[in-house]
């Protein structure tokens, strides 16, 4: 199951670069007891990370039940980030002290998906 960006995405995400703001979807499912091990990671990035490259939570929230979707695709957790471009969310995960904390999200996911967002017009 997908969690991290590879240098791939990365390259794909950046390749589609329009120089404004990016607000990212994580869908979350959790690994057992990952949640505790997701809310450190989260700290970390609220209290030093998403500040340092200008980026902010617009959203966090338990998943309920799905009212549309097909089996499996309901999530634990709902999170969107905006970043004021894309540039910044990858210097982000570029950065060595992000490194660091990266591997408690990794840890405390069973699948993610990470997708960027635009405003529309």
């Amino acid at each position: 199951m997908a969690i991290d960006p590879t240098g791939a995405d990365l390259k794909r995400f950046l390749s589609e670069d329009d120089d404004g703001p990016v607000v990212m979807l994580n869908l979350l499912r959790f690994a057992p007891g990952g949640r505790e091990t997701y809310l450190r990671y989260a700290e970390a990035m609220v209290e030093t990370f998403l500040p340092r490259y200008g980026a902010e939570v617009v959203y966090a929230g338990d998943g309920g039940t799905a009212m549309v979707a097909e089996q499996g695709q309901q999530w634990d957790a709902v999170l969107l980030v905006r970043y004021p471009s894309r540039a910044a969310f990858s210097r982000m995960v570029a950065d060595p002290e992000y490194h660091e904390i990266s591997a408690l999200r990794t840890e405390a996911l069973a699948e993610a998906v990470l997708q960027p967002t635009t405003a529309w017009a």
